[in-house]
């Protein structure tokens, strides 16, 4: 059998027969198996050649693909179903890929935060502020049952004490209200553990899920924040991709005799959610507010404009339908984001 393989200055030359199934090649592929004709030795280069363009998706095909699903919503899956396609990444490879580059951004510049706070030292610094006013006004603080004041003095001292006191704490209230505006105008949330499982029914069912949460509970809070953002970055990825089923269910649903398959219902799900994931990874390396203000118009945008060029019908009904196609995704999207931080739980103690 012939193991020819065609050196670069040969490249024009295809051989006679394919190395590997032995048919007679007539042109760059083998029309029996598919292999390559022009072959190069095994080398450093070439093995990224193919690792990038089988795995990665940047071969040159990927910019006309990039470009055809930016500005022409919709498009890039029409022209898959009318049969064009091998001039466009593969509908999963794209997704793929693009969602990868979000979440490789969004671990690099911390764009998933739980806000889990790992102690609250405002109460404590007011107690020791309200002891040294109380020293400094040589005033002992109060206790049950102590007389009051015998002089007027004392009495006087007392109550600008006490005055100054009362402020302080205000103002370390007004502090702390503050902080926790501003965290959540970040996006930050405080987690109230003890909400899930009240009365512990459900953990002394699951053996394994009671031990990994009290190990849970006994980490401390900033800790518990780590889990959940460690949990989030190893298992939304899979639990996102996992929905694309779903999205494309709710696209059947919504355009019920429409004709189309569930297979085309996926791809376009693909698609849009491939878009989503381009224009989220710019937004995170470009926070810039005007800019930002555009991308997230034309994210809002893009999905009814391309519902209506690859579904059709009219702007209303497009528009009913996007709505509620995004109120019940949405909700999707936060009960799987959920499971992933919850999931997070699972994997204390594993490493």
């Amino acid at each position: 059998m012939s193991t020819a393989v065609n050196l670069e200055h040969d490249a024009h030359a295809p051989s006679a027969n394919c190395p590997n199934c032995e048919a007679v090649v007539s042109g760059h592929f083998c029309a029996n198996c598919g292999q390559e004709a022009i072959l190069h030795h095994a080398s450093t280069r070439e093995f990224l050649h193919e690792f990038i363009g089988h795995y990665v998706a940047l071969e040159g095909k990927l910019w006309g693909t990039v470009m055809r699903l930016l500005f022409r919503p919709g498009a890039l899956t029409l022209e898959y179903i009318r049969g064009r396609r091998v001039r466009f990444v593969q509908p999963l490879r794209l997704y793929l890929t693009l969602s990868l580059v979000f979440f490789a951004l969004m671990k690099l510049t911390s764009g998933f935060d739980p806000g889990t706070e790992e102690s609250k030292p405002e109460p404590a610094v007011a107690t020791t502020a309200a002891d040294a006013a109380r020293k400094a006004a040589k005033v002992p603080s109060a206790a049950p049952g102590q007389p009051e004041a015998s002089t007027p003095e004392e009495a006087d001292s007392r109550r600008a004490a006490e005055a100054a006191i009362a402020a302080m704490q205000k103002d370390f209230k007004l502090e702390e209200s503050a902080s926790a505006q501003a965290k959540k105008a970040k996006g930050g949330t405080d987690v109230d553990f003890t909400l899930l499982d009240k009365d512990g029914d459900f953990l002394n069912r699951w053996p394994t899920l009671r031990h990994k949460w009290q190990a849970f509970e006994d980490l401390p809070g900033g800790e518990k924040g780590k889990v959940f953002t460690e949990g989030f970055y190893h298992y939304a990825p899979y639990a996102i991709f996992c929905l694309m089923p779903v999205f494309a269910l709710m696209l059947k649903v919504l355009y019920l005799g429409s004709g189309k398959r569930f297979g085309e219902h996926l791809l376009f799900a693909l698609h849009t959610n491939a878009f989503a994931f381009f224009i989220y990874s710019v937004i995170l390396v470009m926070p810039f507010g005007p800019v930002n203000f555009v991308l997230w118009c034309w994210l809002l945008g893009y999905l009814p404009w391309a519902m209506r060029r690859v579904y059709g019908g009219s702007r209303w009904g497009v528009f009913l339908r996007w709505g509620t196609l995004m109120t019940f995704y949405s909700i999707a999207i936060g009960v799987a984001v959920f499971l992933s931080m919850m999931a997070g739980i699972m994997s204390i103690g594993a490493h």
